[in-house]
């Protein structure tokens, strides 16, 4: 239960999703029953007849930003960087356009404090700092920073899609965004939330399901792998999270009238039992969430939850296991792989209740 050999599985390559859907609600869901570990097949917009009008959704609005950037220094090496920090980073001098963030960058040799890159003629950034791999860095720019990286910044799609967001037929910028996307700052998208279109959340409202809006940005850690044998030696990446109070008492209120809280994604479900004290009680409010959720877990808050299917060996496949059973979770593994579902980001979903 705590090796992380107990996680793997063989996932031909054929299965990874590199591209979503036409319609974002069309993917097929695979339902678990947590306990008995029964199975049904289902299309993602029959979610509806699964829920209650008692539960309560919660989502994460959180915002993807376009936040790859390809430029070169001023000898002319190429360079490619990936702001990591951006809902964190500081605005200095406003009226100079500065703003300062932690970044990766990519080059043929590191760049040293005092570089500068050119991305535009209107952007240049300069390195402040180098510290474990990690860049502080400093956007010089003219006009407003967010408008620029909303026109020159590519959308950092996960290692495993194998093409850049402009040789493709979809337009990334909208396919790897959820509908309800508003809090920008996550570097990859809570992507249980993918499948939702504004047609079915409108449906779901229409049968009594309440939604809780919450955010967490996904930051570069959701793709850093587990490298202990031993899960528990394992320490998990930290992602900032807000707890809007009307969320909260929603959720707390849905709980003590026996309503069950069905979270969209595992973001969700991190949040939502970080920010809950013993009792399963959510306290409204924003930090730094570092839960690693493995088996062995007891949840507080969580009744169900939507989720995708995720990569071997993963502090997301180690959370669901902890939900369902790991035994429960291999075998909608090979039963999804089976019936030709599509895995990860782009992939097709599974409800677990």
């Amino acid at each position: 239960m705590y090796s992380l050999i107990d996680y793997n599985y063989d996932l031909p390559e054929e299965f990874i999703a590199q591209e979503p859907v036409e319609k974002r609600d069309a993917s097929k869901l695979l339902f678990l029953h947590r306990e008995t570990g029964h199975m049904s097949h289902h299309l993602f917009y029959e979610i509806c007849d699964l829920l209650r009008p008692s539960d309560v959704l919660v989502i994460n609005n959180t915002e993807v930003i376009p936040g790859r950037l390809f430029g070169n220094k001023v000898t002319g090496g190429k360079v490619e960087l990936l702001i990591l920090d951006y809902a964190g980073g500081t605005v200095k001098r406003a009226d100079s356009g500065e703003f300062v963030c932690e970044c990766l960058i990519k080059a043929s040799k590191r760049p040293k404090s005092g570089t500068l890159l050119i991305f535009d003629q209107e952007l240049k950034a300069e390195v402040l700092e180098v510290r474990n791999g990690y860049f502080n860095i400093r956007f010089l720019y003219d006009g407003d920073f967010e408008t620029l990286l909303y026109r020159i910044g590519n959308v950092p799609l996960p290692p495993y899609i194998k093409r850049n967001g402009k040789d493709s037929i979809c337009d990334d910028k909208r396919s790897y965004q959820t509908v309800y996307a508003r809090e920008k700052g996550a570097i990859a998208a809570p992507t249980a939330g993918l499948h939702f279109s504004k047609r079915l959340i409108e449906k779901i409202k229409a049968v009594g399901v309440k939604t809780a809006e919450i955010t967490l940005h996904v930051g570069y850690g959701t793709f850093l792998p587990v490298r202990e044998t031993d899960i528990r030696d394992h320490i998990i990446h930290s992602e900032q999270f807000y707890i809007p109070e009307k969320s909260a008492e929603l959720i707390n209120t849905a709980k003590e009238q026996g309503g069950r809280i069905v979270a969209v994604g595992t973001t969700c479900v991190r949040t939502l039992e970080y920010a809950s004290d013993k009792n399963g009680h959510v306290v409204s409010g924003g930090g730094n969430c570092d839960l690693f959720i493995y088996p062995g877990y007891r949840f507080k808050v969580i009744d169900a939850m939507i989720t995708n299917f995720h990569l071997p060996e993963s502090t997301l496949l180690m959370l669901v296991s902890a939900f369902a059973g790991r035994k429960h979770i291999l075998n909608a593994y090979k039963e999804a792989i089976k019936r030709r579902y599509r895995f990860y980001s782009y992939g097709d979903a599974m409800v677990i209740m």
